[in-house]
């Protein structure tokens, strides 16, 4: 069960060596820049001076906020959730297309969403329930559903993982969504909800702040949850908590985590509250335009490999990212070393 699992920090004992290798490579020392920093972490992870990416995968989970349903927070309706995860099927967005182009194998996950699919055979049916709770003024699932949740997220992982993949990335997809994770980061960091809060999916400066004045009204209404879980609950989307147990069953697997943007970030914070070794195997992808990301990793003290003006969602920034990352390990493995091209080192 997810929630017996207890994430080690990676182990250092290779780090010298990893690094020698890492400099002995035909090149000024550091000048990979990024690169070497993901060389090195791959092989920690991996617990190698061989680190190979295997079968990389993005898991796209998607679910409706009950705080959506009136359209206070969204400018867009919350059919657009449903409607969108067809385009996934369809293989019309842009997730699919960076997925086909990087050959990331996809899978999109029913979370939570209010919509009663057809069978498909690329949609995973782990459906919680038809949308959260509206939490200005209850919790939005109860701790049961959470956990549920949570060990949903894990098992799509596992499965994963059992088919040879050690590398993988989330997205979501939740109109409402944005909402929800600027509610956990203000409880974890201690920021006041209302910069935590950006335009999401295209406020406008009127809705952005009816937005803002709406959110602070909920966290007015629930008294401080007493543990990472029971926020979770209070504040969270299926999708997100679905990504929480993703995560904390990647790293428990020795997976590099590519972490995308503003909410996988929301959801990593809160495994990061559950297990803090959890963010050794994490990748930070980029930074999302989207209001508070940029803060998130600063208390995280996450360094993003990409700058992109991004602020999609769907797994795009962590699909972006893969391809850096594979050429990260690829030059650990496949770039000569001094001796062996017989080029001479510095000598000081």
């Amino acid at each position: 069960m997810i929630h017996n699992i207890r994430i080690t920090p990676v182990s250092q004992a290779l780090r010298t060596a990893l690094q020698d290798k890492i400099d002995q490579k035909t090149k000024p020392p550091g000048s990979l820049g990024k690169l070497e920093n993901i060389a090195l972490q791959a092989g920690l992870v991996q617990e190698t001076l061989s680190p190979v990416i295997k079968n990389p995968a993005i898991i796209v989970f998607a679910a409706d906020h009950g705080i959506a349903a009136d359209g206070q927070v969204n400018p867009f309706p919350q059919a657009v959730t449903a409607q969108m995860v067809y385009n996934f099927l369809q293989g019309g967005a842009a997730i699919n297309v960076f997925c086909r182009q990087h050959q990331l194998d996809l899978t999109v996950v029913d979370a939570g969403v209010n919509h009663e699919f057809p069978p498909h055979p690329l949609l995973k049916n782990r459906k919680i329930g038809m949308g959260t709770h509206n939490f200005l003024h209850m919790p939005a699932m109860s701790l049961d559903q959470c956990k549920l949740a949570m060990q949903a997220g894990a098992e799509e992982v596992k499965l994963l993982h059992d088919k040879g993949c050690n590398i993988i990335g989330f997205g979501e997809m939740g109109i409402g969504n944005t909402s929800a994770a600027a509610l956990l980061m203000s409880h974890f960091t201690q920021i006041p909800v209302g910069e935590c809060t950006g335009a999401g999916t295209g406020s406008n400066a009127q809705q952005l702040a009816q937005k803002r004045a709406i959110l602070q009204q909920v966290v007015a209404k629930h008294a401080r949850p007493a543990s990472p879980e029971q926020a979770l609950a209070t504040f969270g989307g299926f999708e997100i908590a679905m990504i929480c147990g993703a995560i904390l069953q990647a790293a428990s697997l020795q997976m590099l985590v590519v972490v995308d943007g503003f909410i996988v970030t929301a959801a990593l914070l809160v495994a990061a509250h559950m297990q803090p070794a959890v963010k050794d195997y994490c990748i930070f992808a980029h930074c999302s335009e989207e209001k508070g990301h940029k803060a998130m990793l600063q208390y995280l003290e996450a360094t993003p490999l990409l700058q992109m003006d991004m602020r999609l969602g769907e797994g795009t920034g962590a699909a972006l990212a893969m391809p850096v990352i594979q050429s990260a390990v690829a030059f650990l493995e496949g770039m000569a070393s001094f001796n062996s091209a017989q080029v001479s080192n510095r000598t000081v």
